[in-house]
């Protein structure tokens, strides 16, 4: 407590009013300094953002480019896939009457095969001897 000295109140005053006289001037100018700066990193901010979102939708239309192309490709594939289901359909078709014709010709083979061999054993049967019937008046 030794160390403090006793200054009267005039003495503060004018040692703060020169303080500030002193300083306050060029705080005033960092002051203004600053809140330039301030406002100048807000609009740089703003610029910024509307940069990045223009980035942003650049980006997206370059997707949507890749999407048609690759949409492109998808449909020049689907297209090709049904030409070929179309092509199959087509032999299958074909195919299927073929083999309807064959099995008809092989059905109508078989008969012909059947009558024919009814007709040999009908021949047959007339060909083979027929023992004579026996009459009551002929000696054994």
């Amino acid at each position: 407590m030794e160390d403090i000295m006793c200054v009267d109140e005039q003495t503060v005053q004018r040692l703060t009013d020169g303080f500030l006289s002193h300083y306050l001037p060029e705080l005033s100018s960092s002051k203004r300094a600053l809140q330039e700066l301030t406002q100048n990193q807000v609009i740089l901010l703003d610029t910024l953002e509307q940069e990045v979102t223009k980035f942003r939708e650049c980006n997206a239309t370059v997707d949507l480019n890749a999407l048609f192309t690759e949409a492109k490709v998808y449909h020049s594939k689907l297209v090709n896939i049904r030409k070929e289901m179309i092509v199959l359909h087509d032999k299958t078709t074909r195919l299927k009457k073929r083999a309807l014709k064959l099995q008809q010709h092989k059905q109508k083979e078989d008969l012909e095969r059947e009558q024919q061999r009814e007709r040999e054993l009908e021949r047959e049967r007339r060909l083979i001897a027929k023992p004579a019937k026996r009459s009551d008046a002929e000696p054994h």
